[in-house]
């Protein structure tokens, strides 16, 4: 109960519903140009003409799986095993390791990037059309919040959402559960079986079946350089085998002008009772709940494990910078003291 009430304390202040419709991802007056002086003076494209050699995926390169040291192609595989496993019971097991939090977080996040609604567009109507995609979204939690929002309160129409997943059986579950929305919203959203570090093969999800499940090999597409308006991600980043490629991934998809939004796990070494009660929860509570609840202790350890590992908030957003993108302000928001944390960056314009 003390550490519940710890975390409902953190927890910034919401604005309300009728602001945030209003408001843009990046205000003009907090924009910043990048912190690095190179990025600043670059155009969209320079940066993926010299990538450097940590950004290009290299299946024999050592990373880290949890506390264990894996190969990049062997993180994949044991990545995909963790939420084959865990795909089924993935969002109940969500409520359970964050009292629920993980929905205001997610609530907030949609509401913060306000789908459908674009005041910087160039066009008399601010609802303009918007291709998402989002990003390890497999059971739809942020592509279903993200269409509410823009067909339902932002009354704009023209909105789709592609979710991505690396995993059939995580896409399965979101397929599954996008026959309850209203069927234009069923309309405007596409799934698709894709790496985020490779967004040039893509395979798109049979919609014939029962069961979704990826179509041949031999029918792999590309998403286009330029073509997505606003690119998410939600708890599932921390989980790559090479972020820094995945980031050079996104701005390569991203239209000049687009965003790339993420909502990750983070650091609450700001705050040390907090940190203390939140590291005390995560590992001794959450992979005895998973193997109460979903019969699989391991797989919630590796997913505590992966927290512990990913970077703070200052250097995943220098990552985010590097990649070539324009922060604002500090480049992130803290939710829960830390707990999670909101990054965003834009494509510069040409």
């Amino acid at each position: 109960m003390a550490a519940r009430t710890l975390l409902r304390r953190a927890l910034p202040s919401m604005r309300s519903a009728s602001s945030l419709r209003q408001s843009s991802p990046f205000s003009s007056s907090t924009l910043l140009q990048s912190r690095a002086a190179s990025s600043s003076s670059s155009s969209p494209s320079s940066s993926s003409s010299a990538i450097p050699d940590y950004a290009i995926p290299d299946p024999s390169r050592p990373t880290h799986f949890g506390y264990e040291t894996v190969t990049e192609a062997e993180k994949i595989e044991r990545v995909a095993g963790v939420f084959t496993s865990v795909a089924e019971s993935y969002d109940r097991m969500n409520d359970l390791m964050s009292f629920g939090w993980h929905r205001i977080w997610k609530d907030h996040f949609v509401a913060s990037l306000n789908p459908g609604f674009s005041p910087l567009t160039s066009g008399p109507d601010p609802r303009a059309p918007q291709h998402i995609l989002d990003i390890a979204g497999g059971t739809g939690d942020i592509g279903f919040r993200m269409l509410h929002t823009a067909h339902t309160l932002n009354g704009n129409p023209d909105v789709r959402v592609t979710i991505s997943d690396i995993n059939p059986a995580m896409l399965t579950v979101g397929k599954q559960r996008s026959t309850q929305l209203p069927a234009s919203q069923q309309a405007a959203l596409s799934f698709v079986e894709a790496n985020a570090e490779d967004l040039t093969r893509t395979k798109p999800l049979s919609s014939t079946s029962t069961t979704a499940t990826a179509t041949d090999s031999h029918n792999t597409s590309s998403i286009p350089s330029n073509s997505i308006d606003l690119y998410t991600v939600a708890f599932g980043i921390r989980n790559f085998s090479n972020i820094p490629a995945a980031l050079r991934e996104a701005h390569r998809v991203l239209k000049p002008g687009g965003v790339f939004a993420c909502l990750e796990f983070s650091k609450v070494d700001k705050h040390p009772l907090l940190n203390t009660l939140y590291k005390s929860w995560s590992f001794g509570a959450i992979p005895l709940i998973g193997q109460l609840v979903a019969g699989d202790r391991d797989s919630y350890q590796y997913l505590v494990e992966s927290i512990e590992r990913f970077p703070s908030q200052e250097a995943f957003r220098d990552m985010i910078v590097d990649a070539g993108f324009i922060v604002g302000g500090d480049g992130f928001e803290d939710l829960t003291g830390g707990v999670a944390a909101i990054h965003k960056g834009m494509k510069p314009r040409v």
